[in-house]
């Protein structure tokens, strides 16, 4: 085959017709854009993600699962991620206690920490497993006073110094019913023998 200027000249001008039309379909940065599979992976994902951010473990961990399989690279360690974070918190919540008092040491940590939703919760299912556990009401009275529900302080803490007279005398140093101190019903609460 002899080669012949005209031939060559007609590759080279067919090689620059076709070089910006292939630009043209890439996307800047040189990425290829997304199949329509990992769209829909991501789609689930973010789904996924919603259910950790609204407590339903059992659920994102259900979605996760289905989606690692077939997950895009890029989120393969996201979703272990995610996984692991909430079989830790459904742990977390199905914590076995032996006695009421443990879960009342239990729900010290979280008020203290300042998850009182959390230390309500502990304290409440103290109640639900000792209806005489004066200390748990004790500690509800605390968190009512520390988030600004005197109501519910005097009626818990009324319910604690009923149940057991000590509790009069560990509020009236309790540095946690600060909110309360000026209230004239907890002082008669605290000292009903002054007149």
């Amino acid at each position: 085959m002899v080669w012949r200027p005209q031939v060559k000249d007609q590759m080279m001008q067919e090689a620059k017709t076709a070089a910006p039309r292939r630009k043209k379909n890439a996307p800047a940065g040189g990425k290829q854009p997304a199949p329509a599979n990992n769209s829909a992976a991501f789609q689930h994902y973010q789904s996924a993600v919603q259910l950790v951010q609204q407590g339903k473990y059992d659920k994102a961990i259900a979605a996760l699962e289905k989606l690692l399989p077939a997950a895009p690279p890029e989120i393969v360690e996201r979703c272990r991620m995610y996984v692991a974070t909430c079989r830790r918190q459904l742990e977390r919540n199905s914590l076995a206690f032996s006695t009421p008092e443990e879960r009342f040491d239990y729900a010290i940590a979280p008020l203290n920490g300042g998850d009182y939703e959390a230390a309500r919760t502990q304290l409440n299912a103290v109640i639900s497993e000792n209806p005489r556990a004066d200390y748990a009401y004790y500690g509800l009275a605390m968190l009512d006073s520390i988030m600004g529900q005197p109501q519910e302080c005097l009626s818990n803490l009324a319910r604690a110094i009923e149940m057991n007279g000590k509790n009069r005398l560990q509020a009236r140093s309790d540095n946690d019913f600060q909110n309360m101190v000026d209230d004239p019903r907890f002082t008669e609460l605290l000292y009903p023998e002054i007149p």
